[in-house]
């Protein structure tokens, strides 16, 4: 079958688009690591010997950096005055760190992605996992800044109210455990909210948990956290009336297994909340720029992980709501419902 012309020209101007997007990456975390985003927001149309003077850095490479920012759509650029300018509507997006929308630490996940590459090929080959904790640094501090600005704009105003009772009772006073709670910002979050509560976040990665606590004791509720070294499937303690897993679940070896402990660790009256990235059930339905992220980070990260770890079932970061309550009526929940449905989480609740 011939190849049209047309469309191979199409489909390279694609894929030139992702390639300028891989160098575009760099020069956003490097504008970041740098402050140049911070230093151009809010002043309007600024030379690059200004910007230079302002950020301690190099007026040559200033002037590089910002024409290709002005290149990728980035910055305006005032062709009268050779002077460059980050838009308002770009501010939250690119120096506002405190935004939901902020983009720039996520860059840290592709560079993590690149420096492990060989690790990848290594595990395509042979079937065998790369845990959580073997990847390089820049995961994880990517990972724990990027989920924390979203958890900031969605887990109390939204994903908890969306739990049938869960803020009623966490506004008594209930027993909570995080699962998968890494730098602990979800846990954070939930016990800053609801000072009569008490909260426990569980992870396995020894670095993230001292991370956590370093977050607890920032935010003036270290008296209400305790962060444990425990795996998802024999945590100690029960009673709970919330367990939460934030974009978690899917990473395990044996999320029926986890699911099950979850149960048993549940008060009879308790909640499971699963907090999962968006997907729909089938391939077609996982198709765009959003699916695109969560199957190549599933990949290289979530099914890695799930394959070092005992069972090794490998739901992938688009599983989809139905897999996921199929893992979850097998562990004994018998009403599972999706709660909340966003452009970039699902949120599944489970009782008994």
């Amino acid at each position: 079958m011939a190849v049209e012309t047309r469309a191979t020209e199409t489909f390279l101007e694609r894929a030139l688009a992702d390639l300028a997007a891989c160098y575009g990456g760099v020069m956003v975390s490097t504008g970041h690591r740098l402050g140049l985003y911070r230093a151009l927001a809010g002043k309007g149309p600024v030379s690059s010997a200004e910007l230079a003077g302002w950020t301690g850095c190099d007026e040559r490479y200033v002037r590089e950096w910002l024409n290709s920012q002005v290149a990728g759509g980035y910055l305006d650029y005032h062709e009268e005055t050779n002077k460059y300018e980050l838009p308002p509507e770009h501010v939250p997006v690119l120096a506002d760190e405190e935004s939901p929308a902020f983009l720039p630490p996520a860059f840290e996940i592709p560079a993590s992605l690149w420096f492990d590459q060989e690790r990848t090929i290594e595990a395509f080959r042979s079937g065998d996992g790369v845990p959580w904790g073997d990847h390089d640094e820049r995961l994880h501090h990517g990972v724990s800044i990027f989920y924390r600005n979203a958890y900031r704009a969605s887990l109390v105003p939204e994903w908890l109210p969306a739990l049938d009772g869960v803020v009623e009772k966490l506004e008594r006073g209930a027993r909570v455990a995080d699962v998968g709670c890494g730098h602990g910002h979800s846990t954070v979050l939930m016990a800053s909210a609801f000072e009569r509560s008490r909260f426990v976040g569980i992870d396995t990665h020894a670095a993230s948990l001292e991370a956590a606590r370093d977050h607890a004791e920032a935010a003036g509720v270290a008296a209400q956290v305790d962060f444990r070294g425990a795996d998802a499937g024999s945590y100690p303690g029960g009673g709970y009336d919330l367990i939460c897993f934030f974009d978690a679940f899917h990473d395990l070896g044996d999320p029926v297994g986890a699911a099950r402990r979850a149960y048993e660790a549940l008060a009879d009256d308790g909640t499971l909340m699963v907090v999962e990235p968006f997907a729909g059930d089938d391939v077609p339905e996982n198709i765009g720029t959003v699916a695109r992220l969560y199957y190549s980070a599933s990949t290289a990260i979530c099914v890695p992980h799930s394959r070092s770890e005992a069972v090794g079932l490998a739901l992938g970061a688009q599983a989809g709501p139905a897999r996921l309550a199929e893992v979850l009526r097998e562990a004994g929940f018998g009403s599972v419902r999706v709660a909340y449905e966003g452009p970039f989480n699902i949120v599944l609740e489970a009782r008994r």
